[in-house]
């Protein structure tokens, strides 16, 4: 137990949640004041905001000039769900999971899409599957960056650069915050509030030239509702690729992810968003270093994830106690550090291993994650204390 003396210092932003996440330093509601609200998102106006936030997408991660850029409604679950929906039945498929985000996947791919040339790959919180065991000539599912569990992929060596079957990544606390291999990705989906902190219920995906082929010459063996559909009766549908939205989006929340971009490229872009993760990562790291009473969840370092990190108590008195009792410390810390603001939203996702989850996404300060630290040991001892 430690017995830290209570900080003065607290993070000037002491939100550190993994979804959504901190807005970007600087963002006010006066940088929406160029929204176009009340109009149509059909009419110029909108429909301009509309392609300059799938134009802007495209640059900031810059994806190959021959990748193309949609918006759909849903968030990253209707991204992923309209390329599954959409694409797979042509070949066989293997999913990789190892949180409970990667594993709707696997639901889906078995008990909705019920595919029958299936093959499923699962690993516990704070480990990755053997992704050696990828077929080059199957379609593959998986999570470049498992929120819950802490872990992502450590590369992407293991996806045949021959490959005949196509790669689809929810990329959601990816993309925009660790680099992404282009060449071996032909779907990625993402929502806006994971690492650039935009607002909920849009989604994106991004197709490479073989999705694109695939989505012109397969149609799946189900009925895919309209709202997943990427493709229409004269074969792609094109409209998805220049504003023309399955549904009404908020040009609120447009003007929102438009902010957030700009934002991002007066920062410096890419480069620049991947060394604040990197410098925020640095910070929770040397503390984790040098506790005595917390450890990574990801135990291999090459899969640890920088952006959701998530942590696990190591002091052999806690570790020995039920999963019910840890689960109760860690709400207790939550709640004595919302108390003196010092961390909203540290505890981890309902359905992983109780301990601490911290968001080092682009958004947050570094300054933020140092000051952070001291509360999270005054927390803790006053937790177990009481």
């Amino acid at each position: 137990m430690t017995d830290a003396a209570k900080p003065h210092l607290r993070p000037f932003d002491p939100r550190f949640s993994c979804g959504p996440t901190k807005k970007h330093p600087g963002w006010s509601l006066e940088g929406l004041s160029g929204a176009a609200l009340s109009r149509s998102h059909r009419a110029p106006a909108g429909l301009a905001k509309i392609n300059e936030a799938l134009e802007r997408t495209h640059a900031l991660l810059e994806c190959p000039a021959d990748y193309r850029v949609a918006m759909l409604g849903g968030s990253d679950t209707a991204a992923m769900e309209a390329a599954m929906w959409s694409l797979l039945g042509a070949r066989g498929v293997d999913v990789f999971t190892w949180d409970e985000f990667g594993r709707r996947w696997m639901v889906d791919a078995c008990e909705e899409l019920k595919l029958e040339d299936l093959r499923t790959f699962e690993a516990p919180y704070g480990t990755t599957p053997d992704f050696n065991k990828a077929g080059a000539d199957r379609d593959i599912v998986f999570t470049w960056n498992a929120t819950a569990a802490g872990a992502r992929v450590p590369n992407a060596d293991w996806i045949a650069a021959d490959r005949t079957g196509l790669t689809i990544a929810d990329a959601t606390s990816a993309a925009f915050a660790m680099p992404i291999d282009w060449p071996k990705v032909d779907v990625l989906t993402f929502s806006w509030q994971k690492a650039m902190g935009g607002e909920a219920q849009h989604g994106m995906v991004v197709l490479s030239p073989r999705a694109l082929e695939r989505l012109e010459a397969h149609r799946p063996p189900w009925p895919v509702p309209r709202l997943l559909q990427l493709y229409n009766k004269d074969g792609l549908n094109e409209g998805l690729f220049t504003g023309k939205t399955l549904n009404t989006p908020s040009l609120l929340c447009i003007e929102d992810y438009l902010d957030a971009l700009k934002w991002a490229s007066r920062e410096g872009g890419l480069a620049a968003l991947h060394g604040r993760v990197d410098a925020n990562f640095a910070a929770l790291s040397d503390w984790v270093g040098r506790t005595d009473w917390i450890d990574w969840m990801c135990t291999d370092a090459a899969s640890r994830s920088p952006v959701s990190v998530t942590l696990k108590f190591a002091d052999p008195d806690v570790a020995a106690l039920s999963t019910e009792d840890q689960w109760a410390l860690s709400r207790r810390m939550g709640s004595l550090l919302e108390r003196e603001n010092a961390a909203l939203d540290v505890t981890p996702h309902p359905a992983a291993p109780p301990g601490l989850r911290i968001w080092c996404g682009p958004t947050i300060d570094a300054d933020d994650v140092a000051a952070l630290c001291p509360w999270l040991d005054w927390a803790y001892g006053e937790a177990r204390a009481g």
